[in-house]
Order: structure tokens, then C-alpha cells, then sequence
């Protein structure tokens, strides 16, 4: 008899292994809450690397010592083609359903992130890691998912009281725990309860694990307030608390008595019946999950076929589908906005105007209208609409959904109470409210923000239009950038593009991009730093009534810092400050402006550098105080934005 023996690169291999999963998998949809494919180096399938990774996605049986719960890390291949890989159960659930969800994470990183060297997927029942570098006992915060139910709390002042102290208590058992587990509930009213879960992977020290989950309690606190449930997760722990169990309650109580002991062993005879038996049970479940399995992929197809359903014609092919980001009905909307009265608007930018809603659940929303005749428009809706859905951070203006119907262009975001940063730093009254404290906070999250669109997220974004009316404050003054109507997505490998259209606002756009129309991830660096000298001085780097008043504001800063003057160039509505901090964020916005582009800082080194009171800061060379003459300028076309 001949055998044939399959590698792990054969592609029979994978079309076996595959099917073999999904059968096991079939009646078991596991829910992704985090996908993350780095895709900063393709491998081929003769590749080493890839087949060191196929062989560490074989499917396999888990077991633990204990009922539940399972953690494991391993390593495969010499160096460089070595693959670290990480699985991890959720600490609650049996080992049967631990093995199906690990096995469905193998076949589904494969289809999710194929050929790829960093991989990160998280279900709700485990977590599938791997990578080409070593990460063990490493905190891994990016990337991070924040998931919040659309349900607001009847009572959101005795829910946030009870959700802070449970899950303060979770996160610090589970740290403590060697299994970095915790769950646990706590009282909401008398007949209700909150119930929590806290975990990091088995990898973390004490210290490291609480760490992780205060970074994802800090999510919460900022982006869940009033929600019914919530989770946020990364690759590292994850917190999450629901008004329903999502857990066996059981598990809080003492585990019952072990199983006795098994009868004595069967005779050779009940053996050889039981093989028998034992080979029919493998097959016949085998060949009908096949023919289901064949059934299946052929209803879906015809279903994908049939099914009507507006799309948003994406960037370089890509899609949004209604399933992909909730698509709202334009009633609805009309509903929310009082038929988009006057009364309702908040505003208009570059691309449209901005109206004020509520849904029926008493949900606040803003509600974008894209101007209907305008290409740019159109080509703004795509922008922020296939960017935004696919970014999640506590920085950045989250996106609930949006509208195509009957010409409506609409996108929908979560309500920042607070409105826009300009707002408050140029009105002579309500810029009081901005003291030293809240502005250096408001530097640092806008920081933030830009680094996961440059580094941290799954795309590289480069958002061209920073300015003061683009940060949104929400109601306790935190910085969310907004308006991605401009932004543009890089490739991992691409440091540049060249438009010939420029557009932005005059003041806040880097040299380069004014007069040859380059910009970079340095251009956002440029405007960033531009921001950060109008948060220091409360002054407007463009003045209507002043034709070179940018130069006034960068000439100002230059002079001052020089001279080692720098609370002068402080707002004067500001009462009290921290010397060493303004005079760190001077240098560092001044940094920013530099006229060479190698000389700005990345905006690792500028969080770097706002974090650390030891960082070396580099020695500013004089910024530009006029970009180039006044005939370039006017060769090219400036759009308000």
C-alpha cells in the first residue's frame, strides 16, 4: 500500500486541516474581538519562516491540570526564521471548548493575516498569537479594541460607582492570581447585578499584568461611561463587565467534588466492538460535515449573490459593506436632526454641515452631511468612512455608522459634548477654563492620537488637516481628533506622496507641502507643533486681520525660547503652570516646526519625550518664519478646511 505524506506547506495539507476544523467548529461561532496582521515583511509559501508557522497551526488537543483554563507558549526554527507563538482560554471555560475555539483561531489567522510575520487574534474564548520576534513577558497594550454596548444604564451614577469598584478589584485579584484570571459581580440594584471579568496572558509578571489592565480600565472609564456592557482588549489582558452573565456562576463558588474513579478496564472482546464502533462515529460525522459543510459554501455564495445592500466604494478597491460598520436609515436620521433643522446644526467644514442628534435610546450623536454635487465631498465621505471604521482609539472621534440613501452622503460619530479646542483656547472667557493642567493633557492625548494613526493602528494614516478646531473635547476635557476627510493611507514602506492639489489651512501646513505639494507623516509633526505653540500662548496662528501673523507666532516662540523667557510666551489668562513643562513643550513644538524635514522629531519621540523628565531634547535650529515667497504660494490651491 502507498502512502502519501503531507508537509506542512502542501497545500492539501491546509485544504485537509481546514476542513478537519471547521467541522469540529461547525456549531461553534466564535465572536473576533481583536484582529491585528502585521504586514511589514510577505513571506512566500517555500519560505522557512511560513513553514515553521504551519507547523505550529497544526490542530492539536489542550490540556491543563486543572478543569479549566489554558495557557501555553512555544517556539519553532533556528534563527531568523524562528516563530513565537501564544495561546491562551479564557480562565473560565472547559478544555473541550478551549481546543475548538484555539483550532477555529488556526484556521481563521490563516484566512485573516495569510502570509504575514506578526498576527494577534483575539475570540472570546482565547487569544492566538505569533510573531517573528520574541514578545514573551512583554506588554503588548497595541493593538487594543474598545467594544460598548449600545445600551445606556437606567441609573449611570450607581452603575459607573459599582463597574469602577468591580472591575478595580478584578484587575487587582487577577494580577495576583497565577492564573491572571479573576470574575466576579457586584450588586446594581436589588434584583440586578454587574458582572466583570479580568485577565492577562499567563506570560506577565504581577506588575506588568496590573499595569495592562489599568490601561484598559482607563479605556473604559474614558469611553463606557453610562454603558450597560463593555470590553476593552488588547493583545496583552482584557477587562470586561455586562449587566448579563457571561460566565458559569457555579465557577464562584468551591468547585464540586472530583469525579470517582473510573470502572475497571473492558475486556479484549468489548475492545475489539468498541474500535469498530469507535471508527463509524470518526467517519460518518466526517463525510456528512463535508456534504454540510459543501451546502453551506454554496448557500453563502448564492446568499452573497443575492443580497441587496448599499456598499461605500472604498480606497484601492476596498469596501465598507452595511455588516462591516452599522448603516443607519435616513428616517432615523431625519428622526435625530428634527429633518436637519437650523436648530440642529452645530457647524460646517471643509466638506459639509454637522448637525446635533438623539436616537430613541437617548443616545447623542453627530451626524454628517456631505455636500451632494461636490467631488470633494464625495471623496471626503470615502476618506473618513472607510479610515475611521477601521480605527478605534480614545483619541480619535469614533465612528457609529453611516447613511447612503436617496443622494445622502452621512456619517454618524459618537457626541463630544465639550465641541472643538478653538472654541475655548481663542474666547477670552471660556479659555479660563483651560488651565495649565488641562492643556497639558490636552498636548499629550492629541500626541497620542497621532501616533496610532502614524504607527500603532493596522493602517498608516497621515491625517494633513491638524488643526485647533479639528481636536473635539469631550466632557472631561479629553483631546479626540476629528474630521478625516483629508487624511491619506500610506503604504508600510511609503515615506511620501507628492499632490498637486494642496489643501488645508494656511499657518498649520509644513513648507514642503505648501510649495511642492509633499507631504509625510512629518507634516502631521509640523502641524502638531504649530498646535502645540497655540496651546502654550492661547494665540491663533493665523489672524484674520493679519496677513503675517503666522510669522509673528513662530517668531515669538523662537525669540522667547531663546532668550530663556519662556513663561512670557505663556497665556496670560494662566494663573498658575509648571515652568519645566512649558518650557518642554516650546522646545518640543518648536522641534516639530523645524524646516527640515529629518530634523522633526517622529511622534514616538514626541510622546517620548512629553512622558519622560529625563529625555535629551535635540537643539532647534530657527524655524521658518515665512515658508517661501509669495508668487509660490500663489501657484498653488489652498482650500479652507
Amino acid at each position: 500500500m502507498v502512502m502519501k505524506y503531507f508537509c506542512a506547506s502542501d497545500p492539501m495539507f491546509f485544504l485537509i486541516f481546514t476542513c478537519l476544523v471547521l467541522l469540529q467548529s461547525f456549531s461553534t461561532a466564535e465572536e473576533l474581538i481583536l484582529n491585528s496582521c502585521n504586514i511589514t515583511t510577505n513571506f512566500t509559501s517555500s519560505n522557512q519562516f511560513w513553514t515553521n508557522l504551519n507547523l505550529l497551526l497544526l490542530p492539536s488537543p489542550v490540556s491543563n491540570s486543572s478543569r479549566t483554563g489554558f495557557f501555553n507558549t512555544s517556539s519553532i526554527g533556528a534563527s531568523p526564521n524562528t516563530v513565537y507563538s501564544l495561546m491562551q482560554c479564557r480562565g473560565d471555560i472547559s478544555m473541550e471548548d478551549c481546543s475548538t475555539c484555539l483550532n477555529s483561531a488556526k484556521v481563521e489567522i490563516i484566512s485573516q493575516c495569510s502570509k504575514v510575520n506578526r498576527a494577534v487574534l483575539r475570540f472570546e474564548n482565547c487569544l492566538l498569537r505569533y510573531s517573528d520576534i520574541d514578545f514573551f513577558s512583554k506588554i503588548s497594550i497595541s493593538p487594543m479594541n474598545l467594544m460598548a454596548s449600545a445600551n445606556l444604564a437606567t441609573n449611570s451614577v450607581v452603575l459607573n460607582r459599582q463597574v469602577g469598584a468591580l472591575i478595580k478589584n478584578l484587575t487587582a485579584d487577577a494580577a495576583s492570581n497565577n492564573s491572571r484570571f479573576q470574575i466576579g459581580l457586584i450588586n446594581y440594584t436589588n434584583t440586578e447585578n454587574i458582572y466583570g471579568m479580568a485577565q492577562c496572558t499567563g506570560d506577565l509578571s504581577e506588575r506588568d499584568c496590573l499595569s495592562c489592565l489599568q490601561n484598559m480600565i482607563q479605556e473604559v472609564s474614558s469611553q463606557c461611561r453610562n454603558k450597560e456592557g463593555c470590553r476593552a482588549v488588547c493583545a496583552s489582558c482584557i477587562v470586561r463587565y455586562e449587566k448579563q452573565p457571561f460566565f458559569d456562576l457555579s465557577l464562584l463558588s468551591p468547585l464540586p467534588p472530583p469525579p470517582p474513579a473510573p470502572g475497571p478496564s473492558l475486556t479484549n472482546t468489548t475492545k475489539g466492538k468498541s474500535s469498530i464502533v469507535n471508527v463509524v462515529a470518526i467517519i460518518v460525522p466526517i463525510a456528512v460535515g463535508l456534504l454540510v459543510l459543501l451546502l453551506a459554501f454554496y448557500a453563502y455564495s448564492r446568499w452573497r449573490r443575492l443580497r441587496r445592500g448599499k456598499s461605500i466604494p472604498g480606497i484601492n478597491g476596498d469596501s465598507i459593506a452595511p455588516e462591516d460598520s452599522p448603516q443607519f436609515a435616513l428616517d432615523t436620521i431625519r428622526s435625530t436632526t428634527n429633518n436637519f433643522s437650523d436648530d440642529n446644526k452645530l457647524g460646517r467644514d471643509g466638506f459639509g454641515v454637522v448637525y446635533k442628534g438623539t436616537l430613541s435610546n437617548g443616545q447623542e450623536i453627530v451626524v454628517k452631511r456631505f455636500s451632494k454635487s461636490s467631488s470633494q465631498g464625495s471623496e471626503g465621505f470615502r476618506n473618513e468612512a472607510m479610515l475611521l471604521h477601521k480605527l478605534q482609539h480614545r483619541n480619535l472621534v469614533r465612528l457609529l455608522g453611516f447613511c447612503l440613501d436617496e443622494e445622502e452622503k452621512l456619517l454618524i460619530y459618537e457626541y463630544v459634548p465639550n465641541g472643538s479646542l478653538d472654541k475655548h483656547l481663542f474666547d477670552p472667557n471660556k479659555k479660563l477654563y483651560l488651565d495649565w493642567e488641562r492643556r497639558y493633557k490636552i498636548i499629550r492625548r492629541i500626541a497620542r492620537g497621532l501616533l496610532y494613526l502614524h504607527e500603532d493602528s493596522r493602517l498608516k494614516i497621515i491625517h494633513r488637516g491638524l488643526k485647533a478646531s479639528k481636536i473635539l473635547l469631550d466632557d472631561e476635557m479629553n483631546a479626540k481628533i476629528s474630521d478625516f476627510g483629508m487624511a491619506r493611507l500610506f503604504d508600510v514602506d511609503q515615506t511620501h506622496h507628492k499632490t498637486e492639489r494642496v489643501a488645508g489651512t494656511f499657518g498649520y501646513m509644513a513648507p514642503e507641502y505648501v510649495v511642492k505639494g509633499l507631504f509625510s507623516m512629518k507634516s502631521d509633526v509640523y502641524s502638531f507643533g504649530v498646535l502645540v505653540l497655540e496651546i502654550i500662548s492661547g494665540l491663533q496662528i493665523i489672524n484674520q486681520n493679519r496677513t503675517d501673523s503666522s510669522k509673528d507666532l513662530i517668531k515669538s516662540a523662537w525669540m522667547h525660547w531663546r532668550e530663556g523667557a519662556h513663561l512670557e510666551f505663556l497665556d496670560p489668562s494662566l494663573t498658575s503652570s509648571s515652568p519645566s513643562e512649558v518650557m518642554k513643550c516650546m522646545h518640543i513644538g518648536l522641534l516639530c516646526i523645524q524646516k527640515n524635514i529629518e530634523d522633526r522629531p517622529t511622534m514616538a519621540s514626541v510622546v517620548l519625550m512629553l512622558d519622560s523628565n529625563s529625555a535629551i531634547l535635540a537643539t532647534p535650529s530657527p524655524p521658518p518664519f515665512v515658508s517661501e515667497s509669495e508668487s509660490d504660494i500663489a501657484e498653488t490651491t489652498i482650500r479652507e478646511a
